[in-house]
């Protein structure tokens, strides 16, 4: 099993990371032996990794930073870097490699101080492995201020450092950085590929495996929750019969409310899961004493970790209001292309008598600003506006169609 196992349905990019690999293998090498280097390397210092969400970023990223610290002894006998077994492959893929730093976040954007901290660590000479790596997996969510920063390292950057930043699209990533970085697309992998997957490294029964690579279309985070997670399959349930529900004010005015409220549920969960204990070890590593009395000069630390934990919670429910508005907008996709006769195999197919209803009731034209009032749903809700007002309006429109 290699490194690159992972990256479904993206052979062209898996030739280009391997390519490279190979030449900053070769390029260490003779760094280390005092020889010339090579002439032409297809090597380079900072790279972007874009795609549609679930086409795999950040595992093609991973993947790479794995093939760049790769130790197997094959390597001089011309084996290829990435082997997925040495210890610079697997500590790379896991997450404890010394040398290897992954960003990702659980809040609404990247600040100044974090890419600062990250600036400073690319700096640094590599400590154990081959080089120093960092990989970005939200690099869309950097604050423009952070992008300046960001934008100095990427310029710059120290002899044995790479940047691996991950992004749905160019346009997410400021122009200065990604003029600057090598640009590697990924495209969403066709959904047998995915079932395969599902199947091969899951142990997913195949019929099960396939209606989840399905109705995901292919995104393979969401197939694998969709697979083995009930909740996830009753939530879906739930937003799918949404298109049923609006055929009245009330009707939608409630559909709206309960959308929202799933995704608060969804976001207490994880509070409940994940806020206690980090307020604990906060309150340990800062001396609490008998009876929770916390010393003096820590209440800054403490509202900080608060103020942390609210966003993060503001996120989580996006993300889930989110979700289910990709879903309804799969549902109106299928409801689309029968409504246009299109020989294409519907995402939605267990619910297609639903589909087949609202397609009956009504034209394409309709069907298509239903979509466009989904899409600006997701919009008004990325500029802040209140979930509930944004989904009230959505479902509203939806009736009208």
């Amino acid at each position: 099993m290699t490194v690159w196992d992972d990256l479904v349905g993206q052979d062209r990019v898996q030739e280009q990371l391997a390519a490279a690999a190979r030449d900053a293998d070769a390029l260490v090498t003779a760094t280390s032996a005092g020889e010339a280097l090579p002439d032409a390397s297809r090597m380079t210092h900072a790279w972007l990794f874009t795609g549609p969400p679930g086409s795999g970023r950040s595992t093609a990223a991973r993947a790479f930073a794995a093939a760049l610290q790769c130790v197997s002894p094959d390597r001089a006998l011309g084996g290829a870097p990435g082997c997925g077994f040495c210890d610079g492959c697997h500590t790379s893929l896991v997450g404890t490699h010394a040398d290897v730093e992954i960003v990702r976040t659980d809040l609404l954007s990247i600040g100044v101080k974090e890419t600062r901290d990250l600036v400073r660590r690319a700096q640094l000479s590599p400590a154990v492995g081959r080089w120093q790596v960092i990989v970005l997996e939200d690099a869309d969510r950097l604050t423009e201020g952070a992008g300046n920063v960001l934008l100095k390292a990427v310029e710059e950057p120290a002899p044995r450092t790479v940047w691996l930043l991950c992004a749905p699209s160019l346009e997410d990533v400021l122009p200065t950085i990604r003029s600057r970085c090598r640009h590697l697309t990924l495209r969403t992998p066709p959904v047998e590929a995915v079932a395969d997957v599902l199947v091969r490294r899951d142990g997913i029964a195949p019929e099960i495996a396939a209606a989840a690579a399905r109705a995901t279309q292919g995104h393979i985070g969401r197939a694998r929750r969709l697979a083995t997670d009930e909740g996830a399959r009753a939530r879906r349930a739930a937003v799918l019969k949404v298109p049923l529900r609006v055929e009245d004010i009330g009707g939608c005015l409630k559909a709206a409310q309960e959308l929202v409220d799933t995704a608060a549920e969804d976001a207490k969960q994880l509070a409940e899961e994940v806020d206690v204990k980090e307020t604990e070890d906060l309150k340990q590593a800062l001396g609490a004493q008998a009876g929770g009395r916390m010393p003096r000069g820590t209440a800054g630390a403490m509202k900080e970790l608060e103020d942390r934990q609210k966003r993060r919670k503001t996120r989580t429910q996006r993300d889930s209001l989110d979700l289910a508005l990709t879903d309804l907008t799969g549902f109106y996709r299928d409801v689309l292309a029968i409504q246009l006769g299109a020989r294409t195999e519907l995402a939605n197919a267990d619910v297609r008598d639903a589909v087949d209803r609202i397609a009956r009731g009504s034209g394409p034209e309709a069907t298509l600003r239903r979509i466009e009032a989904v899409l600006a749903c997701r919009e008004a809700l990325d500029r802040n506006v209140a979930p509930l007002l944004a989904v009230e309006a959505m479902t509203v429109a939806l009736r009208a169609g």
